[in-house]
C-alpha cells in the first residue's frame, strides 16, 4: 500500500495555488487552502510566480515537467467543477461525495456546501496529510465533512460508504476529478454502477477523463508522450480512458445519462476567452463529463 500522499494531488494543489494568486479580475477561482499542501520546492515556485517581473519570465517547464498545458487544464476544470457543484447545491442536493478527493477543498470554500453532508473518499496516506493541514487551519474538521479512507484498487465503495453515514435515498452530487485515468476498466465500471445504484434519481456526477486515443496512441495529441512518461516515472501511470464518441452509450449501459461533455474548446470559450486568456495552453486530451442518474 502506498505510504505517502499522491504526487499528482500535490501538483494539482500547486496549480490551484498559482491560479488563485492571479489578480482578481483575471483568475478563474480562489482556493486559499491550496498553498498549505505544498512542500518547500513548490512553495518556492509559487513565491517566484507571484513576483511581477520574475513571474512573467519564470521557466514554467520546471514546474509543468514539459507536459502539455497542465496548469491551464487544472484551472479550467477546477472552475467547471466549482460551477456545476454550486448549481447542484442551489438545486437542493444535500449530499456530496468527492471521490479521490486529494487536496480538493471545495468542502470548505464553495458557498452553501456547509449545508450538505460531504464525504471525502481517498487513499488513507493522502488523507492523513490533508487532515493534518485542515486541523491546523480549523482546529478540527468541520462537522459537515467526513473523511472516508479507501484504496480503489482493493476496496469497494459499497464496502465503505454505508458505515460512513452515506444515505442512498438522498439526492447526491458526486465529484470524481483526476481519478478515472488511474483505474482499470473494471474499477471504472464498478464506480459508475455504485453511483447509479446507490443514489436517488436525479443525482449527478461530474468526472474528468482522458481521451482513450491518447493512451492507446491512436490519436496524436501534443505533449502526450511526455505526459505518459512523466506519470509513469512518478509511479502513477494512466491506465484508462474513454472515447468521447462512445461515452453516451457506455454511460447508458450503467443507467446514467450524459448531460454535458466538455473539452478544451468549451473551456476556452466559456472561461478563458472572456478573460483574454484564450491563448493559454490546455491539454487537448483531457475532458470532463456531467452525468445524471436516470432510474
Amino acid at each position: 500500500m502506498r505510504q505517502t500522499a499522491s504526487w499528482t494531488a500535490t501538483l494539482v494543489a500547486l496549480y490551484r495555488a498559482i491560479e488563485s494568486s492571479r489578480p482578481t479580475a483575471t483568475r478563474l477561482f480562489e482556493d486559499p487552502f491550496a498553498p498549505a499542501f505544498l512542500g518547500w520546492r513548490f512553495r518556492s515556485a509559487l513565491a517566484l510566480s507571484r513576483l511581477p517581473v520574475v513571474g512573467s519570465a519564470f521557466p514554467w517547464s520546471l514546474v509543468d515537467g514539459h507536459w502539455a498545458g497542465p496548469r491551464g487544464t487544472v484551472a479550467v476544470r477546477t472552475r467547471y467543477i466549482d460551477d456545476v457543484l454550486g448549481n447542484a447545491l442551489r438545486d437542493g442536493m444535500d449530499q456530496v461525495v468527492i471521490l479521490g478527493a486529494g487536496f480538493d477543498c471545495r468542502a470548505y470554500r464553495i458557498q452553501g456546501v456547509d449545508r450538505a453532508r460531504v464525504f471525502e473518499v481517498d487513499h488513507p496516506a493522502t488523507q492523513a496529510v490533508k487532515k493534518e493541514v485542515l486541523t491546523r487551519r480549523f482546529g478540527a474538521l468541520p462537522a459537515h465533512v467526513s473523511l472516508v479512507p479507501i484504496d480503489f484498487t482493493t476496496h469497494s465503495l459499497d464496502g465503505v460508504m454505508p458505515d460512513a453515514g452515506y444515505r442512498t435515498a438522498a439526492r447526491t452530487f458526486f465529484i470524481c476529478e483526476g481519478v478515472t485515468h488511474y483505474l482499470s476498466a473494471v474499477d471504472v465500471d464498478a464506480l459508475l454502477d455504485f453511483v447509479a445504484g446507490s443514489a436517488a434519481v436525479g443525482s449527478r456526477m461530474v468526472f474528468t477523463y482522458i481521451h482513450r486515443g491518447m493512451i492507446e496512441g491512436a490519436v496524436a495529441f501534443t505533449g502526450a508522450a511526455n505526459t505518459l512518461a512523466t506519470v509513469e516515472r512518478a509511479g502513477e501511470p494512466y491506465t484508462f480512458g474513454f472515447d468521447p464518441a462512445d461515452l453516451p452509450r457506455h454511460l447508458a449501459a450503467h443507467r446514467l445519462r450524459l448531460v454535458e461533455d466538455v473539452g478544451p474548446t468549451t473551456y476556452r470559450d466559456r472561461y478563458l476567452r472572456p478573460l483574454g486568456r484564450q491563448e493559454q495552453p490546455l491539454a487537448e486530451f483531457q475532458r470532463a463529463a456531467l452525468v445524471e442518474v436516470t432510474t
